[in-house]
């Protein structure tokens, strides 16, 4: 996936924001919290921590470097060789953005949901 499939993916989804920061990152975010941050080495998500412990062992796949060393969930995506799919790397997206919705409060989720 290109960084500008990935964006634009992104972009697709309900109630997100974008802005460049961090050295020319594409960063998305929902309610104010980012859930994505797209360069052109690749792309770093939020995972739910089954995904973290299964995908971090994968070719073109590691722990992020400064979220992960703080604790956070959150791997880069920088395959090829290796990696995910097209398919699956918008299936993480997707839960990234989701389990940032789910992190919300109640009021910020309402107000992205409407």
């Amino acid at each position: 996936m290109t960084r500008e499939e990935m964006n634009a993916f992104c972009a697709s989804l309900r109630a997100v924001t974008h802005v460049v920061q961090w050295g020319g990152a594409d960063v998305w975010k929902v309610g104010d919290k980012v859930f994505a941050m797209v360069r052109d080495e690749g792309v770093t998500f939020k995972a739910s921590p089954m995904a973290f412990e299964i995908l971090q062992a994968e070719a073109g796949i590691r722990p992020a470097p400064y979220m992960a060393s703080r604790g956070l969930k959150w791997l880069q995506h920088y395959g090829p060789p290796g990696g995910l799919s097209d398919d699956s790397l918008r299936d993480h997206l997707q839960a990234s953005y989701d389990m940032v919705i789910a992190g919300l409060s109640k009021k910020k989720q309402a107000e992205v949901r409407n």
